[in-house]
């Protein structure tokens, strides 16, 4: 018996030896033109932990994403990466969003930013590089709805910008 279970065992370890995690670095951008409003509003999901990990080798060491946990400090830590990562161009104009807050849910951070005082768009440009310098292996999805048309890209370190025409 006990044969038997060492024999198990000797062949099950090396098999378990090879199994390899993968964990896949992707972020879901959603943009959408709100026409009656006059504005462009903007979602991020990122997983809290990769953002995290961001922010720590970035800004802070010591800094956890947590409800109640240096929300003030988070927030312009989310800001200025944010800023600096993600460019939007209307209509060959670069513009500024405004960071409007974030939530946490499960594992992923939602991140809301708006451009307002948008009155039309006749072509729409986004960067995305969030996460590129941490990840060699980061994906951004992007997903538009402008001007009632529903577009996608995914966008990978060495294709990092997204370019929509509605003339």
């Amino acid at each position: 018996m006990k044969i038997n279970k060492l024999l198990i065992f000797l062949i099950i370890m090396p098999l378990m030896s090879f199994t390899i995690t993968h964990k896949y670095y992707v972020s879901v951008t959603e943009v959408e033109y709100v026409k009656e409003q006059e504005s462009v509003q903007i979602v991020t999901r990122i997983f809290i932990d990769d953002f995290e990990k961001m922010l720590r080798e970035r800004y802070d060491e010591s800094i956890t994403l947590d409800i109640g946990k240096d929300e003030t400090q988070i927030d312009a830590y989310i800001q200025k990466y944010l800023s600096s990562k993600l460019q939007i161009t209307i209509d060959n104009t670069l513009q500024q969003f405004e960071f409007l807050g974030k939530e946490y849910e499960d594992d992923i951070l939602f991140c809301y930013l708006e451009i307002t005082d948008v009155s039309a768009i006749n072509n729409f440009e986004i960067v995305n590089q969030v996460l590129f310098d941490v990840f060699d292996d980061q994906q951004n999805l992007v997903k538009t709805k402008i001007n009632s048309k529903r577009k996608s890209f995914m966008l990978i370190p060495q294709n990092d910008k997204g370019v929509l025409n509605f003339n």
